[in-house]
């Protein structure tokens, strides 16, 4: 049974369990919009019929999966909205260890995809709308692959009844999320302590200081992952000195090696 955990319940979140759902993110916005929503309100979709990943790419969502979304209405000025990706991404990260335990091969890829060996485990996309009033309504969807993944040309993706046994039940990764959902939002704190949360996401992080790629629209960069900056830029060490990466395509480690030994475009 679907259910908030604990402390996200002591601290006022409520969530809102839809059967099928053409995206949470949609109904978010549009509670926000429409119905005077403020949150923060969890929308729990059972099933996505038009589920949407970054980039206006199509996020696959049948039945056994987590489809939810945080509404939140003035979280932060507007400038520190974008940082919610990674407090979003330290609460996935231990929502995960609470489910699998901990495990040298589970962790974050820059900004915010939750990785198991290389492979895929969640998507994540955040939307933002001025209100009438002016106040500022954003929304944090998170997929996750529980019980089945797709199978994708480009990457691979994995889910968690795949990693362990009897781990791929939505309802226990939701109540794990919204708890430490709440815990991030409460140390990052309005955004003035994004300080805390790089430092969580740092520890949470993978590759670093190996091999990475990152596809921007016009170029490829490739180097060593070095860190990211007290902006959540991403820092890459190249032969001509660190670049700082404000969004790309990112691959890591063994396969970042593989398309530079390649030659791959």
């Amino acid at each position: 049974m679907m259910r908030l955990g604990p402390d996200a319940a002591a601290r006022g979140y409520r969530f809102d369990y839809l059967d099928s759902v053409g995206s949470t993110n949609a109904v978010a916005l549009m509670r926000a919009r429409e119905q005077g929503e403020r949150g923060p309100l969890w929308v729990v979709g059972g099933e996505q019929t038009a589920g949407r990943g970054r980039m206006g790419r199509v996020w696959t969502s049948p039945r056994g999966n987590l489809y939810a979304t945080l509404l939140l209405t003035d979280p932060c000025p507007i400038e520190k909205a974008p940082e919610l990706g990674f407090v979003a991404g330290v609460a996935l990260a231990e929502a995960a260890k609470v489910i699998l335990g901990p495990r040298e091969s589970l962790g974050l890829k820059w900004p915010n995809d939750l990785l198991y060996d290389g492979a895929k485990l969640s998507g994540m996309l955040l939307e933002a709308t001025r209100l009438q009033s002016g106040v500022l309504a954003a929304v944090v969807g998170i997929g996750v692959n529980c019980c089945s993944h797709p199978d994708l040309p480009n990457y691979a993706t994995t889910d968690l009844e795949t990693i362990r046994q009897g781990a791929g039940e939505p309802a226990a990764l939701f109540a794990a999320l919204s708890d430490a959902m709440a815990r991030a939002l409460e140390t990052w704190a309005r955004g003035t302590s994004f300080e805390a949360i790089r430092q969580q996401w740092l520890a949470a992080c993978l590759g670093r200081g190996g091999p990475i790629r990152v596809a921007l629209a016009e170029r490829v960069i490739e180097g060593v992952f070095d860190t990211i900056d007290p902006h959540g830029r991403l820092i890459v060490l190249t032969p001509d000195g660190p670049t700082s990466i404000d969004a790309g395509d990112v691959l890591l480690g063994p396969v970042a090696r593989a398309h530079l030994r390649d030659g791959k475009a």
